[in-house]
């Protein structure tokens, strides 16, 4: 993050700001490679929140050249006519993703829209808000083809996708997830949208240990697949994805789809199109959506990967 890195940094805040999103969304990507010296830093608006994350320790020269920035940047015509009003730095390279709140009163939730939807996020205490913003195509994807479906949500975290899916009236939608907080913020999130929750099921459980549980309430229209790449002691994508595949078919509704999306930049959209093709060739691949514009990235292949396939009769 050298003087000009930071300049470039300055501009893309104010030109964002100057026409703030009425929702959440990503106001700046360096993670895309597309802006040398600020590979490692990202920034979300959520509504009047700020959030700056650096995911590589900067040397203290820079971090602080940074918070300068920020802090000055806070005085900006852009700032006050945004309505932002809280500026926070969270340091994802440090074990417990460390937030310095560098303006505005400390608050451990907000409620923040997406597509007219709301969903629940932390601030300050979590790796993660609790909603991945590349996603959000995926989400409005989700919604636009769930009427009238019964929905297999795996790697449910804090069940955007099921949200989107009983919106977009989806008759059931069974979530699974080893994290029982994260379901609950599922439950949360389904009533901030007057949401039907006998229409809702949420296991907590290893799906590596559950498939019966799974198979049971099936079979499915639709499954969707957004596994993390490394989870310790639960999930290796190079190891464990192949596993999930395997068992769609016997998953899948006739006709039925499947949305399997990876986030990993090591791997590109051939290993999920192989990975089907050898573990599930029932299947065929339909489509691969696009991402948001606001995450750009110097290679596609680096970036999310959301893939449509589609059992074949």
């Amino acid at each position: 993050m050298n003087p000009e890195a930071l300049a470039t940094l300055r501009e893309h805040l104010l030109t964002a700001l100057a026409a703030a999103p009425a929702e959440t969304r990503r106001l700046f990507h360096g993670r895309g490679r597309c802006w040398p010296g600020l590979e490692q830093l990202t920034v979300d608006w959520l509504q009047g929140v700020v959030l700056v994350a650096l995911f590589k320790e900067p040397e203290a020269a820079q971090l602080e050249a940074l918070k300068q920035l920020l802090l000055a940047f806070t005085q900006s015509d852009a700032w006050a006519q945004s309505g932002a009003h809280t500026l926070l730095l969270q340091h994802r390279y440090l074990l417990q993703s460390t937030t310095e709140w560098l303006l505005g009163e400390e608050i451990d939730e907000l409620t923040i829209v997406e597509g007219g939807l709301k969903y629940r996020v932390d601030l300050g205490r979590k790796q993660n808000t609790g909603l991945f913003l590349d996603m959000r195509y995926g989400r409005d994807w989700v919604r636009a083809n769930a009427e009238g479906k019964r929905v297999l949500n795996l790697f449910a975290y804090t069940c955007g996708f099921s949200v989107a899916a009983i919106e977009g009236g989806a008759t059931h939608v069974v979530n699974l997830d080893m994290s029982s907080p994260a379901l609950s913020r599922g439950r949360d999130n389904h009533r901030l949208n007057g949401h039907d929750l006998g229409k809702v099921t949420f296991l907590g459980h290893d799906l590596f240990k559950s498939w019966g549980k799974v198979i049971g309430k099936g079979p499915y229209d639709l499954v969707i697949i957004d596994p993390p790449s490394f989870q310790k002691g639960s999930f290796l994508l190079t190891k464990d994805y192949q596993r999930v595949l395997r068992r769609l078919p016997e998953l899948l509704a006739e006709n039925g789809t499947v949305l399997a999306c990876m986030n990993d930049p090591a791997f590109g959209a051939d290993f999920l199109i192989d990975g089907v093709t050898r573990e599930a060739p029932s299947l065929q691949f339909i489509e691969r959506l696009e991402n948001p514009p606001e995450f750009p990235d110097a290679d596609i292949e680096c970036g999310l990967k959301a893939l449509v396939f589609k059992l074949q009769s």
